[in-house]
């Protein structure tokens, strides 16, 4: 008598999933400011976290049975009312996110006391929640004025997360007002541009937007709004020439921050330009083409270069590693360029397997900032003998980075090499090969200092209590296994690869 209504009701909350993704972070948030306690707020948080990542596993789950999920709010059909939209681009991150999210909340049962003052914990724990929500409500919605408000809920609740470093570091402080001025010109260009968008087609369903500027061609107020809304996106992504905001920030907020930050938050704002790029700016081809050939190819090689040689000549692994982002951000944006399928699925898969190497290596140098009250390289000479476990999780996040055969970041970069050749690209493929040896520069530069500079005299205990050894190890086995066993991390690409490509060859 019962079961029809036990099935029912699976099937309802099934149905909800979409909704719930991004509610459950947004509901539990004030829960930590209710209670109060910061041991409380800690378990609302990781348990939060770990509804969100089972939500998108599930949507992953409905994505690959039935397709694209749409899901109305507010009984209000699209493009009337706001969309919650999944395919396979947006539920394939919705899992690194989440995941991300789930990881960083155990990291900071360890971590959590030594890096934040007590009384600013609880704070520190909602706002978290509220960035998780916003990340998860960018890549979610459909309706691009929602996206823009999704993008600061997670903005506004970063600066904060940012600025509670100054418990350890006062350029914290510093660090989350540059963000903050930053985040705001980047949040100021990209509402213009949706305004733009609105005043051209009258609707803010981004793919009723799509619909509508296919049939008013060409149109002056489409490529402003274009040009705005790349670059307020670019601005939120760090692409390159716009990252300034991104060293600071990285290296002098609290390591659960920039353990979150580097993982996803740019990963998020990257996806959000090839959202606009592919299924809403389709129809206009040619003007695709020009910006992605002449503007962003040109800047994300130069990001590979520049940013890599920066990266070698810090003396601070912090810093090393926001400049190294910053570097395989452009190898992200060299894949979108191309406007291919496999120079997307490079790109998509960039994506995901850089979010879990560099998560590896700010969770080790966050240990190691424990151990030492310090990231320089002057104080971790010979951490390999002093920490052994730190220092091999650290060089197998190194190791991907660069883009060894048997860790995640090698097949990137592979299907990038294979996509430059698709398109006959020599020299492209020759920058690709030449910036990966500088990544080996830098990172056999740590190498060198923690396996064979001497070690001073002074002894150092591991700070490695049992989360944080538990996610270590996660996360490195991960940048492993995702590097020999591509068929998840390159199916999902290359389906929404595809997803996206047949938007753009259809108008050509």
């Amino acid at each position: 008598m019962n079961s029809p209504d036990i099935i029912t009701s699976t099937k309802s909350f099934l149905d909800h999933l979409p909704v719930l993704q991004v509610l459950f972070p947004f509901a539990f948030a004030p829960l930590c400011v209710l209670f109060g306690h910061r041991k409380i707020a800690l378990y609302i948080t990781i348990s939060a976290c770990a509804l969100a990542f089972v939500i998108s596993l599930l949507l992953l789950r409905q994505v690959l049975i039935v397709g694209v999920v749409s899901y109305e709010l507010g009984g209000w059909p699209p493009p009337v009312g706001i969309e919650y939209r999944v395919d396979f681009l947006n539920a394939f991150l919705l899992v690194l996110v989440s995941g991300m999210a789930f990881l960083t909340s155990i990291y900071l049962i360890g971590t959590m006391h030594a890096e934040i003052e007590e009384d600013k914990q609880t704070l520190f724990l909602t706002c978290f929640l509220l960035c998780i929500s916003g990340l998860l409500g960018v890549l979610i919605t459909g309706d691009a004025f929602n996206l823009f408000v999704f993008l600061e809920i997670s903005s506004l609740s970063t600066y904060v997360m940012v600025a509670q470093g100054a418990n350890k570091d006062k350029r914290a402080l510093t660090a989350a007002f540059d963000y903050l001025v930053m985040g705001t010109i980047g949040a100021t260009f990209f509402v213009i541009g949706i305004g733009f968008l609105y005043a051209a087609t009258g609707t803010l369903n981004m793919y009723d937007i799509a619909e509508r500027i296919r049939e008013d061609l060409p149109n002056r107020t489409i490529q402003v709004a274009f040009a705005f809304i790349l670059v307020g996106l670019g601005l939120k992504g760090a692409l390159f020439p716009l990252h300034t905001w991104l060293p600071k920030a990285y290296s002098f907020s609290p390591t659960p921050t920039a353990v979150f930050l580097a993982s996803t938050a740019t990963k998020v704002a990257i996806y959000a330009i090839i959202r606009f790029l592919f299924s809403v700016f389709h129809s206009h081809p040619s003007m695709l083409e020009s910006v992605l050939i002449n503007i962003v190819m040109p800047l994300g090689i130069l990001a590979m270069f520049a940013a890599g040689g920066i990266a070698f000549y810090q003396r601070d692994l912090k810093r090393m590693l926001a400049f190294s982002s910053v570097s395989q951000i452009g190898y992200i944006l060299l894949g979108v360029s191309f406007m291919s399928t496999i120079g997307l699925t490079a790109a998509v898969v960039h994506l995901f397997n850089h979010g879990i190497s560099k998560a590896l290596l700010f969770v080790c140098t966050g240990i190691i900032f424990l151990s030492f009250g310090s990231s320089f390289y002057k104080n971790i000479k010979g951490l390999g003998r002093r920490m052994p476990w730190t220092s091999a999780a650290f060089l197998i996040g190194g190791l991907s980075l660069i883009g060894i055969p048997g860790t995640a970041g090698f097949i990137s970069k592979w299907l990038l090499v294979q996509a430059a050749i698709e398109q006959g690209s020599w020299l492209i493929v020759a920058a690709i090969l030449i910036s990966s040896l500088i990544a080996i520069l830098y990172v056999w530069q740590v190498t060198e200092i923690m396996y064979f500079a001497k070690s001073p005299s002074t002894e150092t205990k591991e700070y490695l209590g049992p989360s944080s050894f538990l996610i270590v190890w996660i996360l490195a086995f991960s940048t492993v296994f995702f590097g020999l066993n591509t068929s998840f991390t390159v199916e999902y690409s290359s389906k929404a690869a595809n997803l996206l490509m047949n938007n753009f060859t259809m108008e050509k």
